[in-house]
């Protein structure tokens, strides 16, 4: 049975709110540098493959197109993840209109997704979360509009989407799957019995199929990383779920994500699986072990179909909406965005992580520069540079030429698969980040890093030593690193 038509789309100001966040996105986006993961983007766009030990093709894709239009600068690179953000602010107004919705309803939609710290962060720079959550709002859209209209053809959209996010990363199993199970639960299962089901998901299967291919041949070395993700920090992501996924979207959005929920749940019973499938995701998180993050983009559907009960508060208590939308908005940029000085960021570091690794790279190139020359000249031809992840291995790829160094080496996730240093490099060889094993010959400690804030690289060591014990070629298996 066909839904009541949706409101007109308040196109101009919902608009008008995304672009203000793109503009902040942009003025902020060279503060600080690269993050950690950027580096590695970066190296990984320049061997364009179907697939990497760690993730599929599409976001070190995006790098490299991004840097090629826009520049090879911070700036240049994170054009498109702003633009993603702006993009996702939008589709939570849509969602909104899904949901009945009006032009006010709209706006505040727009508003709370723009002030929350989710959304800022991962528009900040360039992740895997970035294009994730436009995909998983899209996914949301295309199920909302499916759920209201009761038309299958609606599965196609979502099939394709969903194909498009499992060349970034394997996370969209997570809601495509509590929706299904959602809709077995508290229905209605009549969209479930639809031959645009399955030609949706053979259109995912299509698209997804080069990734899935290549992991196939490669031994599904994803697997083998999320496994050591579960494995080494399930038990703390446990214990701080809840507290994280308050924390990360906004403590002042928590009233209006709970009424969203109890509004899809009593008053859309059409929308009520919607509701439930982000209980049902937690779960799946938790047992899983994985990161709360991999549920916040449900939290935003949820405060989409609150805006508009939240609207009849806002009305009869103007002074304090806008007292929490201050506050809402300085907090979540003041704990996502660059705004502190980089030597003060560490204020905000134990609860935002990444804002310390996304400084110092050029001070720890000049550590390892200043390393690097302890080794007499005579020995450097056949030296190789050593480091312990792909961070330090994309610094010194970035920052290490304009200090003389050479090509640095990491077995550290798919640096592995890149480059390995020739068999001819018998030299000295500098272990950045990485203490001394069998595997090298007389060690000594040469300097250790020291960063400006409390990130994963301050602290790390760098020692020279002798030798390899062996060719590279009969190290390299020993030294790859999964996680």
């Amino acid at each position: 049975m066909s839904r009541p038509p949706v409101h007109p789309f308040a196109a101009r100001p919902v608009v008008g709110v995304a672009l203000l966040v793109g503009v902040v996105l942009t003025a902020l986006s060279g503060r600080y540098g690269y993050h950690r993961d950027e580096l590695y983007f970066m190296v990984a766009g320049r061997h364009l493959s179907w697939g990497y030990i760690d993730q599929p093709p599409l976001t070190p894709l995006i790098a490299r197109i991004s840097t090629t239009i826009f520049g090879d600068t911070v700036v240049g690179l994170r054009v498109l993840s702003t633009l993603s953000s702006v993009a996702t602010i939008i589709v939570i107004a849509l969602l909104a209109r899904e949901f009945g919705s009006a032009r006010r309803g709209q706006v505040l939609a727009a508003i709370c997704a723009a002030v929350s710290g989710f959304v800022l962060g991962v528009g900040h720079m360039v992740s895997t979360a970035t294009y994730d959550l436009l995909a998983w709002m899209l996914i949301a859209l295309f199920a909302v509009k499916l759920l209201r209209t009761r038309d299958g053809r609606w599965w196609l959209a979502l099939g394709l989407t969903a194909g498009i996010a499992l060349e970034n990363k394997y996370l969209v199993v997570l809601p495509v799957g509590a929706l299904l199970v959602s809709l077995l639960i508290v229905g209605p299962r009549s969209v479930l019995r639809s031959w645009w089901l399955l030609a949706g998901v053979g259109v995912a299967g299509v698209v997804a199929l080069p990734n899935v291919l290549w992991q196939f041949q490669h031994g599904w070395p994803q697997l083998t990383v999320a496994g050591g993700i579960s494995e080494d920090d399930g038990t703390e992501n446990r214990i701080m779920f809840i507290p994280l996924q308050i924390l990360q979207l906004s403590p002042f959005l928590v009233p209006i994500w709970i009424a969203g929920f109890l509004r899809l749940w009593r008053h859309l019973p059409w929308a009520r699986s919607i509701a439930l499938a982000y209980p049902v995701l937690c779960v799946a998180v938790l047992i899983a072990g994985g990161k709360s993050y991999y549920a916040l983009p449900l939290l935003l559907v949820l405060v989409a179909a609150g805006a508009e009960p939240t609207l009849r508060w806002v009305d009869r208590h103007r002074i304090q909406a806008v007292i929490g939308l201050v506050l809402t908005a300085l907090t979540s940029a003041l704990f996502t965005l660059p705004l502190l000085p980089a030597s003060a960021a560490d204020f905000v570091i134990p609860v935002n992580k990444e804002q310390g690794e996304q400084i110092g790279w050029p001070a720890f190139t000049a550590s390892v520069a200043t390393a690097w020359g302890q080794i007499p000249p005579a020995e450097r031809s056949t030296a190789t540079i050593f480091t312990g992840n792909y961070g330090e291995a994309g610094a010194l790829r970035r920052y290490g030429p304009s200090h003389g160094l050479p090509t640095a080496y990491s077995g550290h996730m798919s640096f592995a698969d890149w480059e390995r240093p020739p068999d001819t490099n018998t030299g000295p060889v500098l272990l950045v980040g990485i203490v001394p094993t069998p595997e090298f010959r007389d060690c000594r400690q040469v300097g250790t890093i020291h960063a400006i804030v409390s990130n994963d690289e301050d602290g790390a060591t760098l020692f020279i030593c002798e030798s390899p014990a062996q060719p590279w070629s009969t190290l390299w298996p020993k030294l790859r690193r999964f996680y």
